[in-house]
Protein backbone atom coordinates (compact mmCIF):
# COMPACT_ATOMS: atom_id res chain seq x y z
CA UNK A 1 0.00 0.00 0.00
CA UNK A 2 1.08 3.80 -0.39
CA UNK A 3 0.06 7.26 -0.73
CA UNK A 4 -0.29 8.33 -4.30
CA UNK A 5 -0.83 11.92 -5.91
CA UNK A 6 -1.25 11.38 -9.62
CA UNK A 7 0.49 13.89 -11.79
CA UNK A 8 -1.58 16.66 -13.38
CA UNK A 9 -2.12 16.24 -16.81
CA UNK A 10 0.41 13.43 -18.93
CA UNK A 11 2.41 11.67 -16.39
CA UNK A 12 6.27 11.31 -17.58
CA UNK A 13 8.00 11.12 -14.25
CA UNK A 14 7.65 9.35 -11.18
CA UNK A 15 8.83 10.19 -7.90
CA UNK A 16 8.93 7.34 -4.81
CA UNK A 17 9.95 8.65 -1.33
CA UNK A 18 10.25 6.27 1.14
CA UNK A 19 9.07 7.40 5.23
CA UNK A 20 11.09 7.20 8.17
CA UNK A 21 10.67 4.67 11.01
CA UNK A 22 7.27 4.36 12.50
CA UNK A 23 6.20 6.74 10.06
CA UNK A 24 3.75 6.20 7.11
CA UNK A 25 3.38 7.52 3.69
CA UNK A 26 0.92 9.98 4.26
CA UNK A 27 3.18 12.94 5.92
CA UNK A 28 5.16 12.81 3.24
CA UNK A 29 2.91 12.70 0.43
CA UNK A 30 1.06 15.87 1.75
CA UNK A 31 4.43 17.88 1.99
CA UNK A 32 5.75 16.78 -1.47
CA UNK A 33 3.19 17.33 -3.61
CA UNK A 34 3.65 20.48 -2.74
CA UNK A 35 6.84 20.54 -4.47
CA UNK A 36 7.03 17.79 -7.23
CA UNK A 37 6.89 18.29 -10.86
CA UNK A 38 3.45 18.19 -12.15
CA UNK A 39 3.83 15.80 -14.33
CA UNK A 40 5.26 13.50 -12.22
CA UNK A 41 3.40 10.81 -9.91
CA UNK A 42 4.76 10.88 -6.64
CA UNK A 43 3.98 7.53 -4.80
CA UNK A 44 4.99 7.23 -0.80
CA UNK A 45 4.65 3.84 0.14
CA UNK A 46 3.93 2.47 3.97
CA UNK A 47 6.80 -0.04 5.10
CA UNK A 48 5.14 -3.16 6.88
CA UNK A 49 5.50 -3.77 10.83
CA UNK A 50 8.36 -5.60 12.23
CA UNK A 51 9.81 -5.70 15.34
CA UNK A 52 12.93 -3.00 16.36
CA UNK A 53 15.90 -3.48 18.46
CA UNK A 54 16.39 0.02 19.34
CA UNK A 55 12.83 0.46 20.13
CA UNK A 56 12.94 -2.51 22.77
CA UNK A 57 11.75 -4.86 20.12
CA UNK A 58 7.81 -3.23 19.68
CA UNK A 59 6.58 -3.79 16.35
CA UNK A 60 5.83 -0.76 14.12
CA UNK A 61 6.30 0.14 10.53
CA UNK A 62 10.24 -0.41 9.70
CA UNK A 63 11.79 -0.99 6.66
CA UNK A 64 13.96 -3.28 8.26
CA UNK A 65 15.35 -3.99 12.01
CA UNK A 66 17.43 -0.89 13.43
CA UNK A 67 20.20 -2.66 15.98
CA UNK A 68 21.55 0.94 16.20
CA UNK A 69 22.06 4.84 14.96
CA UNK A 70 25.18 5.92 16.96
CA UNK A 71 27.55 3.77 14.87
CA UNK A 72 27.61 1.51 11.79
CA UNK A 73 30.06 -1.19 13.30
CA UNK A 74 28.60 -3.66 10.95
CA UNK A 75 25.74 -5.13 13.39
CA UNK A 76 23.43 -4.16 10.72
CA UNK A 77 19.80 -6.14 9.60
CA UNK A 78 21.81 -7.13 6.12
CA UNK A 79 18.81 -9.43 5.13
CA UNK A 80 16.42 -7.32 6.15
CA UNK A 81 18.12 -4.37 4.12
CA UNK A 82 18.17 -6.48 0.87
CA UNK A 83 14.88 -7.21 1.26
CA UNK A 84 13.24 -3.96 0.88
CA UNK A 85 15.63 -3.29 -1.51
CA UNK A 86 13.79 -6.02 -3.46
CA UNK A 87 10.31 -4.57 -2.33
CA UNK A 88 11.28 -0.99 -3.58
CA UNK A 89 12.18 -2.18 -6.51
CA UNK A 90 9.03 -4.19 -7.50
CA UNK A 91 7.75 -0.49 -7.11
CA UNK A 92 10.26 0.43 -9.70
CA UNK A 93 9.58 -2.21 -12.07
CA UNK A 94 5.39 -1.36 -12.12
CA UNK A 95 6.34 1.89 -13.12
CA UNK A 96 8.84 0.80 -15.62
CA UNK A 97 6.15 -1.50 -16.96
CA UNK A 98 3.72 1.30 -17.39
CA UNK A 99 6.29 3.40 -19.31
CA UNK A 100 7.80 5.42 -17.19
CA UNK A 101 11.18 4.77 -18.09
CA UNK A 102 13.87 4.25 -15.12
CA UNK A 103 16.13 7.06 -15.79
CA UNK A 104 12.82 9.29 -15.49
CA UNK A 105 12.23 7.88 -11.78
CA UNK A 106 13.66 9.07 -8.63
CA UNK A 107 14.30 7.78 -5.54
CA UNK A 108 14.10 9.14 -2.19
CA UNK A 109 13.57 9.30 1.63
CA UNK A 110 14.21 10.38 5.24
CA UNK A 111 15.97 9.22 8.14
CA UNK A 112 15.36 4.75 7.46
CA UNK A 113 14.11 5.69 4.68
CA UNK A 114 16.84 7.92 3.20
CA UNK A 115 19.61 4.77 4.17
CA UNK A 116 16.49 2.89 1.64
CA UNK A 117 16.67 4.76 -0.81
CA UNK A 118 20.98 5.14 -0.82
CA UNK A 119 21.66 1.59 -0.88
CA UNK A 120 18.09 0.70 -3.70
CA UNK A 121 19.71 3.37 -5.66
CA UNK A 122 23.51 2.80 -5.57
CA UNK A 123 23.00 -1.03 -5.83
CA UNK A 124 19.83 -1.51 -8.23
CA UNK A 125 19.76 -3.15 -11.25
CA UNK A 126 17.70 -0.02 -12.15
CA UNK A 127 19.70 3.31 -13.50
CA UNK A 128 17.69 5.67 -12.18
CA UNK A 129 17.30 9.45 -12.67
CA UNK A 130 18.49 10.78 -8.60
CA UNK A 131 18.51 9.92 -5.46
CA UNK A 132 17.68 11.75 -2.52
CA UNK A 133 18.60 10.99 1.17
CA UNK A 134 17.24 13.68 4.63
CA UNK A 135 18.33 12.73 7.50
CA UNK A 136 19.84 9.58 6.54
CA UNK A 137 22.73 7.42 6.02
CA UNK A 138 24.31 4.49 4.32
CA UNK A 139 24.09 1.33 5.58
CA UNK A 140 26.33 -1.76 5.04
CA UNK A 141 28.38 0.09 3.11
CA UNK A 142 30.94 -3.16 2.93
CA UNK A 143 28.27 -4.69 0.86
CA UNK A 144 28.50 -2.04 -2.16
CA UNK A 145 30.85 -2.96 -4.88
CA UNK A 146 31.66 0.41 -5.83
CA UNK A 147 33.21 -0.53 -9.69
CA UNK A 148 29.60 -1.47 -10.61
CA UNK A 149 27.41 0.86 -8.53
CA UNK A 150 25.12 2.96 -10.48
CA UNK A 151 26.30 7.03 -10.73
CA UNK A 152 22.96 8.92 -10.40
CA UNK A 153 22.93 11.88 -9.20
CA UNK A 154 22.73 11.84 -5.13
CA UNK A 155 21.21 14.64 -3.13
CA UNK A 156 21.81 14.34 0.61
CA UNK A 157 20.58 16.89 3.24
CA UNK A 158 20.59 16.78 6.84
CA UNK A 159 20.09 19.14 10.20
CA UNK A 160 23.18 19.92 12.16
CA UNK A 161 21.43 19.40 15.49
CA UNK A 162 19.93 16.41 14.25
CA UNK A 163 19.77 14.37 17.58
CA UNK A 164 18.24 11.20 15.95
CA UNK A 165 20.55 10.01 13.10
CA UNK A 166 23.41 12.53 14.28
CA UNK A 167 24.85 14.70 11.77
CA UNK A 168 28.01 13.03 12.45
CA UNK A 169 26.74 10.08 10.95
CA UNK A 170 25.17 11.55 7.85
CA UNK A 171 29.07 13.15 7.68
CA UNK A 172 29.90 9.41 7.67
CA UNK A 173 27.78 9.40 4.11
CA UNK A 174 29.21 11.88 3.29
CA UNK A 175 32.46 11.62 3.30
CA UNK A 176 32.05 7.95 1.21
CA UNK A 177 29.88 9.03 -1.41
CA UNK A 178 31.80 12.39 -2.20
CA UNK A 179 35.08 10.30 -2.94
CA UNK A 180 32.64 7.34 -4.87
CA UNK A 181 30.17 9.39 -6.82
CA UNK A 182 30.68 11.42 -9.82
CA UNK A 183 27.74 13.99 -9.12
CA UNK A 184 27.02 14.24 -5.78
CA UNK A 185 25.73 17.20 -3.39
CA UNK A 186 25.68 17.44 0.56
CA UNK A 187 23.55 20.08 2.06
CA UNK A 188 23.91 20.97 5.87
CA UNK A 189 20.92 23.23 7.77
CA UNK A 190 21.86 25.33 10.92
CA UNK A 191 19.80 24.12 14.03
CA UNK A 192 17.32 21.57 12.07
CA UNK A 193 16.34 19.13 14.17
CA UNK A 194 15.35 15.44 13.00
CA UNK A 195 12.79 16.70 10.51
CA UNK A 196 12.55 18.97 7.65
CA UNK A 197 12.20 22.38 6.58
CA UNK A 198 11.12 24.90 3.87
CA UNK A 199 14.82 25.69 3.25
CA UNK A 200 15.64 22.16 2.55
CA UNK A 201 11.56 21.38 0.54
CA UNK A 202 13.07 24.34 -1.71
CA UNK A 203 16.40 22.25 -2.36
CA UNK A 204 14.58 19.11 -3.17
CA UNK A 205 12.32 20.76 -5.41
CA UNK A 206 15.20 22.16 -7.09
CA UNK A 207 16.76 19.13 -7.30
CA UNK A 208 13.57 17.07 -8.45
CA UNK A 209 13.19 19.60 -11.71
CA UNK A 210 16.76 19.42 -12.41
CA UNK A 211 16.66 15.53 -12.43
CA UNK A 212 13.46 15.21 -13.95
CA UNK A 213 13.34 18.33 -16.60
CA UNK A 214 9.49 18.55 -18.19
CA UNK A 215 9.60 16.63 -21.39
CA UNK A 216 8.40 19.05 -24.85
Amino acid sequence: MAAVVPAVGKQTATIIFLHGLGDSGHGWADILKRYKPRYAKLICPHASRRPVTINGGSSMPAWWDIRSLDKLDGNEDEEGIKRSVTEVEAIIQKEVSNGIPANRIVLGGFSQGAATALYTGLTSKFKLAGIVALSGYLPIQNTINWESANQVPVLQCHGKDDGVVKFSVGQLAQSVLTSKLQNYTFNAYEHLEHTSCDEEHEDVKDFFVKCLPELN
